[in-house]
């Protein structure tokens, strides 16, 4: 299926005006999400639950089945067998990507160099990886049904013969001063994916690349905004709004889908984060007058940023002494903060969840 070259960046004739309450309501909120961030104590620990929760539904959306719960499970306890491993091992790959990459953006701008690293890290060890893992295609590729070919593709996009021209013009929008940073959040993932750089996972690097463009760009103060969930109750749409700017040029009906996202997106995560930071600041009173312990700013630490762990996770990632940790988690039990997941059997220790965080992460809302 031929297809006409995609436009090069930036987009001249937009008709601005046609977004104008929909880019105040999104800078609005997104700014408020901002605020919750920079009020987060330590966001890397607090918020992570909710950044594995993202990589889960960006992940999803290309396929992947493994669930929350799963890859929690599975990054307690690693060595156990599981069926899903490839997929989890794909979404634990996707937060590290985005780990990554932040921790690049303190040296690096964000750039082609950038994203081909984020790429290699989110193909490796897992199925897609002899797929030029790390490096821009060379060949061409297509979008269409298991089993197509080309010539009945939905979409193809550009040439290996044009490819590196197309991706010098979006690295340099990358850092273009367009009137409105969260249109231009839009306009950039939309051409990423038009572009389709990569063999295989082009859909989660062009996802994780909103977060790091919005903290980048100095929209957020750290890069965790996670807009999948939106993007995957609604993937229908997001698919073919995308389909629409190949088909018939149409810019706005994406812009505006995205804008929607982001207003959507940012309530949900205020909540959410909002949720755990009081959950948190419960916690810190409650943990140590249960224990009576002066480790239990520690434990807390560790549940928050693990959600589901075994006694060796505590210990691993804590300077608490063995002991205490077993006397500490038996009384967490005891009153109903932690539950066992399973129990320990044989060789295997007991696995434990944090359920109040649990439930908070996992709980799909949607807000108005």
């Amino acid at each position: 299926m031929p297809t006409n070259l995609p436009r090069k960046l930036p987009i001249t004739d937009l008709d601005w005006g046609d977004y104008v309450t929909l880019i105040g309501r999104a800078n609005a909120e997104i700014a408020r999400y901002d605020g919750i961030l920079q009020s987060v104590p330590n966001p890397t620990v607090l918020l992570s639950p909710l950044l594995r929760q993202e990589a889960v539904l960006s992940s999803r959306i290309e396929g992947t089945q493994a669930s929350l719960e799963e890859v929690l499970e599975f990054e307690a306890k690693p060595e156990q067998e599981t069926p899903k491993r490839n997929d989890i091992r794909e979404v634990i790959n996707y937060r590290a990507a985005l780990e990554a990459g932040a921790n690049k953006l303190e040296q690096l701008p964000l750039s082609l160099r950038l994203i081909r690293e984020i790429h290699n890290i989110l193909l490796r060890d897992v199925r897609g990886q002899s797929s030029s893992r790390g490096d821009f295609r060379k060949v061409q590729n297509y979008i269409g049904a298991p089993g197509d070919d080309l010539k009945d593709a939905r979409y193809v996009p550009p040439g290996p013969d044009v490819l590196m021209d197309y991706l010098s013009n979006f690295e340099e929008y990358l850092h273009f001063d367009e009137k409105d940073r969260l249109v231009q959040t839009a306009i950039m993932h939309a051409q990423f994916e038009i572009i389709h750089p990569f063999l295989d996972g082009n859909g989660r690097v062009g996802r994780l690349l909103i977060p790091l463009f919005l903290y980048a760009r100095q929209m957020l103060d750290s890069p965790m905004f996670y807009i999948s969930a939106y993007f995957e109750r609604n993937r229908t749409e997001y698919y073919d709004s995308l389909l629409r700017i190949t088909e018939y040029d149409d810019w706005s009906d994406w812009i505006r889908f995205f804008l929607s996202a982001v207003i959507t997106q940012s309530k949900v995560n205020i909540r959410k984060a909002r949720k755990i930071l009081e959950l948190y600041e419960e916690m810190k009173t409650l943990v140590p007058n249960i224990t009576g312990s002066k480790y239990a700013i520690q434990i807390i630490d560790v549940l928050f940023g693990n959600t589901v762990f075994t006694t060796r996770s505590i210990k691993n990632k804590s300077t608490v002494p063995k002991r205490s940790v077993h006397r500490i988690l038996g009384n967490l039990v005891d009153e109903g903060i932690i539950s066992v997941l399973h129990e320990a059997s044989g060789r295997n220790p007991a696995l434990y969840i944090f359920p109040a965080l649990f439930n908070i992460v996992n709980t799909q809302e949607e807000v108005e």
